[in-house]
């Protein structure tokens, strides 16, 4: 299995904001320009990759959706050269001061800068001594105000800026690991089908806007038109205070999610594979919307089967996101030898077992 780290770390050090993913799908679409048949652009943003099957046209398809956009924020106002900021999907503000940033200038400047938050002794008594909402934090570049008034305007894009980290235990760190390491399981996973024999043709999407509308999932679900699907995403991994029903351990293996968002039928053949190869998995459960593109890919059209797989993922939506790597190495590999094993008619064999 070749090194995935290096294409890792460069999805994380570009923005590519929810409705903004350009910088992250022009990386993403040169590594896939090596590995699929073909690669286009949807109409919204979304990357397209048809790694095509060996069967008969006219082949069914799979589609494995992974969402490359991320979270940040827009500027909402300038104060005497300081940034207001508000938030592009959910943020934790808890950890947002202090966190290196760069504002997307409209004058075409990537100008560094940091959040910042007033003296306590000065805010508004409103602001509570509690975390800052967001509407109470600056971001300082340095610039003086008629600069920063030159160079910045209301809605210009601020993301974070801080390097990737790569910590003991096979841990890598850093932003917007939620979702670019399902983007990088999934190319692994079209690794692995370059020396695999595979009847159906596969679809490789990394979708844009999952963080703020699911848009990329809805559309490219609607226009693909998929017999079945996977959706890929990250899941809450144990950590200082987290440690109930709902988190799992990094390192465990692939998170298979089970409810009524997810197809069992799917769900079983996946658990079998995992142990039929040996791959370390747990389960993982969702009793309402997943929150993932598992539920618009589901929707679309007269309805996709749909499966869920999860990397966990610790201190989700802050600039330093953790993962395992071997985690969603055994994602990839899950993914290419579900691909692998589909047989023709397995479309005609998918039942909706309710137990």
């Amino acid at each position: 299995m070749t090194d995935i780290l290096p294409f890792l770390k460069s999805m994380i050090t570009v923005s590519g904001l929810s409705g903004h993913e350009t910088p992250v799908a022009s990386i993403i679409r040169e590594k896939w320009d090596t590995l699929a048949d073909e690669t286009s652009l949807s109409r919204v943003g979304s990357l397209h990759g048809l790694k095509k099957g060996s069967g008969k046209e006219p082949r069914p398809s799979i589609m494995i959706a992974t969402h490359m956009d991320a979270i940040g924020m827009m500027v909402s106002k300038i104060t005497d050269g300081f940034l207001h900021i508000t938030s592009v999907g959910g943020i934790d503000v808890h950890v947002l001061p202090g966190a290196e940033v760069t504002v997307h200038a409209s004058s075409g400047d990537e100008l560094p800068g940091v959040i910042v938050m007033p003296p306590a002794k000065l805010l508004p008594e409103e602001a509570g001594s509690g975390a800052l909402e967001i509407r109470y934090l600056l971001v300082d570049t340095g610039l003086l105000p008629r600069e920063t008034k030159r160079k910045v305007r209301v809605g210009d894009l601020v993301s974070f800026a801080n390097q990737p980290m790569e910590l003991a235990g096979d841990i890598i760190s850093g932003h917007t690991l939620d979702n670019r390491v399902s983007v990088a399981a999934l190319t692994i996973c079209l690794e692995e089908l370059q020396s695999k024999s595979h009847a159906w043709d596969v679809w490789a999407v990394a979708t844009a806007q999952e963080e703020t509308s699911f848009l990329g999932a809805y559309t490219s679900a609607f226009g693909l038109h998929p017999q079945i699907a996977i959706a890929v995403d990250v899941t809450f991994a144990s950590g200082p205070g987290v440690n109930g029903w709902r988190t799992h351990g990094l390192g465990k293996g692939v998170g298979l999610c089970v409810g009524p968002n997810m197809h069992p039928f799917l769900h079983t053949r996946l658990k079998e594979l995992a142990d039929k190869f040996e791959i370390p998995w747990f389960m993982d459960v969702a009793p309402t919307h997943s929150g993932t593109d598992a539920y618009p890919v589901q929707v679309a059209a007269e309805g996709i089967p749909t499966a869920l797989m999860e990397i966990p993922l610790r201190y989700m939506h802050t600039p330093v996101e953790m993962v395992v790597v071997k985690d969603l190495q055994r994602v990839g590999r899950l993914l290419a030898e579900f691909i692998a094993s589909l047989e023709v008619d397995f479309v005609e064999k998918i039942v909706w077992e309710d137990k």
